[in-house]
């Protein structure tokens, strides 16, 4: 059988858009909502894919912490939700594969009504 666990993040940060024009073009900041989906397989000796508490631990070291309160233009240069969402996918990556877990899906959310879904099974 496998698992899917869920854990949801949140962190503030600000960016502009380049090469667009429009009111997002001009320095503006988001608090962001993170869902990180990721898949496994289920321990016989601890009855869980992974604890809740370390795969937080492994999203707020590798991502939150350098996304929290940053310049994303700094980190990301187009910080679009889409290129967010593709270098979160990017970074947490190896980390996962250490734990034996895969993302399968992530989404990030701009603003409380608009978000970018990331599938990656």
């Amino acid at each position: 059988m496998t698992y899917r666990l869920i854990k949801e993040f949140t962190f503030d940060a600000a960016h502009n858009l380049v090469n667009y024009k429009g009111k997002c073009e001009h320095l503006h900041g988001h608090t962001y909502r993170l869902q990180v989906t990721v898949e496994g397989e289920k321990s016989e000796e601890t009855g869980m894919v992974c604890d809740f508490g370390d795969l937080k631990q492994l999203v707020q070291t590798h991502v939150i912490e350098k996304l929290d309160h940053a310049y994303l233009n700094d980190i990301v240069p187009l910080s679009t939700a889409e290129n967010l969402a593709a270098w979160i996918a990017k970074v947490l990556d190896a980390p996962l594969k250490e734990k034996n877990l895969r993302l399968v899906r992530l989404v990030l959310w701009e603003t409380p009504g608009s978000a970018v879904e990331l599938l990656l099974s």
